[in-house]
């Protein structure tokens, strides 16, 4: 099945000439009834999509922020599972395409045959496994062919030309550019090489390039923005819902909009 949703989705915003924004929560924390009313409200703001984060105990990838929000969430019992059977509860209402991401373990305890379909049924658009790389994805996307579930590669700054490549061929949705050497987390600079690494994915990629990890500012949404197609906003979208800032998230969300001149 042709993974179209996600990508169309990015494709329209960069025809009005805006960014993607796609902003991660950690679904679960503060309750599993939070789940609905944040969604909705980033689909309200603005969002081009957005990342549901499945609380796992080892979370390789993640910084302080998103470790404590999925700590929080798996404290009040919330698992793949339970997530699922909530998101089917509103998936009706929900018109933005939503990406899940969790690591490889949650899908295997699940069933990768069960997790296909109840994602097909609920409406999933993509999939990021940040512990799976490409050479082990096969089981995944056997069981994910018939869905209009992609799954979304990260490319990390470290990858050599050759690796990119590799990756990029197998991505499906868009492809996610990591834009720092590590966690996730707030960044207060970038790597010199990002704006090398952004251009030589763009160019590799037939799919949209959307930039992550460390994005955390209106600032840094404009400035690396431009260099891609769209950005990705995880432990500061946590941190606003948290705190209970909207006004927050609805400033970066506002960022992506502002036609950018290269």
């Amino acid at each position: 099945m042709t993974k179209i949703k996600l990508t169309a989705a990015i494709e329209k915003v960069k025809a009005n000439g805006e960014k993607a924004f796609v902003p991660y929560i950690m679904a679960g924390d503060g309750g599993l009834e939070t789940l609905s009313t944040n969604i909705l409200f980033l689909q309200e703001a603005g969002a081009t999509a957005i990342e549901v984060g499945i609380p796992f105990s080892d979370p390789v990838a993640d910084g302080p922020t998103i470790q404590l929000s999925g700590q929080r969430a798996l404290a009040k019992g919330v698992n793949l599972r339970l997530i699922i059977k909530e998101l089917e509860t509103f998936h009706k209402e929900v018109h933005v395409p939503l990406v899940l991401m969790t690591y490889y373990n949650p899908l295997l305890s699940y069933g990768l045959e069960k997790f296909a379909e109840d994602c097909e049924r609920i409406g999933i658009s993509g999939l990021i496994v940040p512990d799976l790389p490409v050479e082990e994805m096969d089981d995944l996307q056997k069981a994910l062919m018939q869905t209009d579930v992609a799954i979304v590669p990260l490319v990390s700054l470290t990858s050599p030309s050759e690796r990119i490549a590799k990756i990029v061929s197998a991505g499906e949705g868009f492809i996610y550019a990591v834009t720092v050497n590590g966690t996730t987390g707030v960044r207060n600079g970038f790597n010199d090489q990002l704006e090398q690494h952004l251009a030589e994915l763009k160019e590799l990629s037939p799919l949209p390039v959307l930039a992550g990890f460390g994005i955390s500012t209106p600032e840094q949404v404009k400035s690396i923005g431009a260099l891609a197609d769209g950005v990705i906003v995880g432990s500061a979208i946590v941190k606003a819902f948290n705190d209970q800032d909207l006004d927050k998230i609805r400033e970066l969300i506002q960022a992506s909009k502002n036609k950018v001149v290269n």
